[in-house]
């Protein structure tokens, strides 16, 4: 993947995390970026995780949830001490991660956002996010994605 990197990527090998990058052709006909990556990774769709960026009471906040399942919006507030959210706008959420949809990951984004993991994540060994761009996942222990992200874990998907 020389030169084909991603500030995610790079945070994970600046860290020295263990991780494995699975990348595949991104079809821009397919309707779900993260059931794409499960279906072509042929992996458990309950371990791969969409980053959701939402503005709780006006401030940018991450939301990491299994494709299987939806952003529960007030879930995520409670989580933060907040108390309404909703679904940032795209442009805002490309502007501070760094990311276009479909590829934002919650590593390494431009700006440092308060990141919430949705407890089912602790359910397995390891999960896959984006790396960054479309077609590019990461797999990583959940721990690792915690602690990197600093992340709060809470039941935010429903």
């Amino acid at each position: 993947m020389a030169g084909k990197g991603t500030p995610a990527t790079a945070l994970l090998g600046k860290k020295k995390i263990e991780h494995t990058v699975h990348t595949y052709d991104h079809d821009p006909r397919h309707e779900s970026y993260g059931t794409e990556a499960a279906e072509v990774l042929g992996v458990d769709p309950a371990r791969v995780f969409k980053t959701l960026v939402a503005e709780v009471d006006g401030k940018l906040t991450v939301g990491v949830v299994p494709v299987t399942g939806q952003l529960d919006l007030k879930a995520l507030a409670a989580a933060v001490g907040g108390k309404r959210a909703k679904l940032a706008d795209a442009a805002a959420a490309q502007r501070a991660t760094g990311y276009v949809l479909g590829g934002i990951s919650p590593l390494g984004q431009r700006s440092r956002l308060p990141v919430v993991v949705d407890e089912s994540a602790q359910r397995f060994d390891t999960v896959l996010c984006s790396g960054g761009r479309r077609g590019l996942e990461i797999e990583l222990a959940p721990a690792d994605l915690v602690t990197l992200t600093t992340a709060i874990v809470a039941p935010i998907a429903g």
